[in-house]
């Protein structure tokens, strides 16, 4: 049970007296502290990678990634899978990040969403999912009753299922096929997730999306050639990779650029013009 599930986030700080130390003093704490979340996460790569492999395999088939959670958990899901249109091209309906109490909830806390376990499953349920999409829970304790009803439900329907908690053994974790569970221990503030557990959980999902996007061919080498062209930065970025792709100019990547309205498609064009 939950209840008796003991949860290393929940623990004591091992720093005291926070409000009497300088400001030198807690950023030092907390950088010191921030340096062991990336030890961690190499300790979850083999789980990773097994949830990574089922991402790509259910994706590639014409399924989407669910990412669901509450509070910090969901808001991270929800900003990793807005990135990606922009970042990759892919439709918005590719990754999808869902949050207990609804986009409301982004901003500001929706009280006691967290604690409906069949909340989860209603909100999946309009986005009419099936066992060709996977889901990924997402909660740094492990316990959070709106992602274990989803999860949970979610394997009734055979419906592949992930997780990213930061406490070991956790009722989330035994409840998925595919747990990740990264140890960051205390936090410098007792209980305050959004500090070591949150920077695990992105970096974890900067690791599957991305891998990914690779993986569906949305990227080329090493560059962005899907990205949206949504302003001038990515505009010049675009024509940075025109002029390094195919060896010309800017003027005649800016007038690639602007007759493809894509980096991928101008370079192809390019080389085909440029031989």
């Amino acid at each position: 049970m939950t209840e008796n599930f003991k949860k290393i986030t929940e623990q004591n700080s091992h720093h005291d007296d926070l409000e009497q130390k300088s400001i030198s003093e807690l950023i030092k704490i907390i950088n010191k502290e921030d340096q062991t979340v990336a030890t961690a996460v190499t300790q979850a790569l083999p789980q990773i990678e097994a949830l990574t492999q089922q991402v790509v395999k259910q994706v590639s088939k014409g399924g989407r990634l669910f990412y669901i959670g509450a509070g910090t958990s969901g808001r991270l899901g929800i900003l990793d899978a807005s990135e990606c249109p922009p970042t990759f091209g892919v439709s918005d309906d590719v990754v999808i990040g869902l949050i207990a109490g609804g986009d409301q909830a982004i901003r500001k806390a929706v009280e006691f969403a967290e604690d409906n376990t069949e909340l989860g499953w209603q909100d999946l349920k309009a986005y009419n999912i099936h066992n060709g999409d996977i889901v990924i829970g997402i909660a740094a304790s492990g316990t959070t009753p709106y992602v274990l009803g989803a999860v949970r439900d979610c394997k009734s329907h055979n419906i592949p299922t992930g997780c990213i908690t930061c406490n070991p053994g956790s009722p989330l974790a035994k409840a998925v096929d595919f747990p990740i569970e990264v140890v960051v221990g205390p936090e410098v503030v007792t209980g305050s997730s959004r500090m070591k557990a949150g920077t695990a959980q992105k970096m974890i999902l900067n690791m599957i999306s991305t891998t990914l996007m690779i993986k569906l061919g949305r990227v080329k080498g090493h560059k962005m050639v899907d990205m949206q062209l949504s302003n001038h930065k990515l505009v010049n970025r675009g024509i940075e990779m025109i002029c390094d792709a195919i060896d010309v100019d800017k003027e005649t990547a800016k007038t690639l650029l602007e007759q493809h309205q894509s980096v991928r498609q101008a370079i192809a064009h390019g080389q085909k013009t440029h031989q």
